[in-house]
């Protein structure tokens, strides 16, 4: 298991289930790792992301199987029998490899941003949009899909302005249309500080000197694998080269190699991270059904399709 979010946690609780040797290798280097709380967990809303992770590890690792390395894995490659993965200057052996590296978002070269990144500064609606409600929002950013992020921040906030930082608006007259006629208020200049006090946002303040009033940031300016080890393993890439194709078991066009979470294409909820986890464990797990993998694996069990005549 290479990666250390929520689908991370996941397939490997499910791998250690089916009894096989698991070892977790976490960079510390999360996604959310800014972020004050996550929320929508059903039983833990809200949750500070570290102490998600640190039940989903203590969790784990009660697991006879299962084992938890920090260090950063920097290169992979294919073996005769399996993988080996380098970590910190040292191989770590392997029958399969689950991904779960996740994503890194593009941040705004704007004054102050990380004194607010994570507590009024965030980059998904779904997560905090309701964080939003009866506040005056931003929407920093300057693609097309803009347009459809600022409408959605609609459903909480008073009013939403869009900032296209350092370039022109990218949408086409529908775009610019869709906006006006809900009273977005689009601004093409290039948001210079964020103005108020760490955490407690009050304005976005523009290189051409106004500073719009605002509670609240939302940036969309794109995001990239978090580790180029998919691509260098030869998984075929999707949607520009920012997520890794899957089948509906989360195994990747290379065998033995699966993966899970926002490295992979679909709705980026941590939530929905763990749950596409979970399918990648289970079918991991089940690929190695009649292999003795350790000398405390479980006696392989029988092949189904072969037992059955299928």
């Amino acid at each position: 298991m290479v990666g250390g979010g929520q689908a991370r946690r996941a397939a490997a609780s499910w791998l250690a289930r089916y009894r096989r040797k698991v070892v977790v290798i976490d960079s510390g280097e999360h996604r959310n790792r800014w972020t004050r709380a996550a929320h929508g967990y059903l039983g833990l809303d809200p949750i500070s992301p570290e102490e998600l992770l640190e039940r989903g590890r203590r969790e784990l690792l009660a697991y006879p199987t299962a084992s938890w390395r920090a260090g950063k894995a920097t290169a992979a490659r294919r073996l005769d029998e399996g993988f080996a993965v380098e970590v910190d200057g040292e191989p770590v052996l392997a029958h399969r490899l689950v991904l779960a590296t996740g994503v890194r978002d593009r941040f705004p070269d704007v004054e102050g941003f990380l004194d607010h990144y994570g507590t009024s500064v965030f980059h998904c609606p779904a997560c905090d949009g309701y964080e939003a409600r009866d506040r005056d929002v931003v929407a920093l950013g300057w693609a097309p899909h803009v347009a459809g992020f600022a409408l959605e921040l609609l459903d909480w906030a008073r009013s939403v302005t869009v900032v296209t930082g350092h370039t022109r608006f990218q949408g086409d007259e529908r775009h610019r249309d869709a906006l006006g006629r809900n009273g977005i208020r689009l601004i093409e200049d290039r948001a210079a500080a964020l103005t108020g006090a760490p955490g407690r946002l009050e304005g976005v303040r523009l290189r051409g000197g106004e500073t719009v009033p605002a509670q609240l940031l939302f940036f969309s300016i794109g995001h990239e694998p978090a580790s180029p080890l998919a691509e260098r393993l030869g998984c075929r890439m999707v949607e520009g080269g920012e997520c890794v194709w899957v089948d509906e078991n989360g195994q990747t066009s290379v065998p033995g190699v699966f993966a899970a979470g926002d490295m992979t294409p679909g709705t980026q909820l941590v939530q929905i991270a763990a749950a596409k986890g979970v399918t990648a464990g289970v079918a991991c797990a089940m690929s190695l059904r009649g292999e003795m993998t350790f000398t405390e694996s479980p006696v392989p069990a029988p092949d189904v399709a072969a037992e059955l005549g299928e």
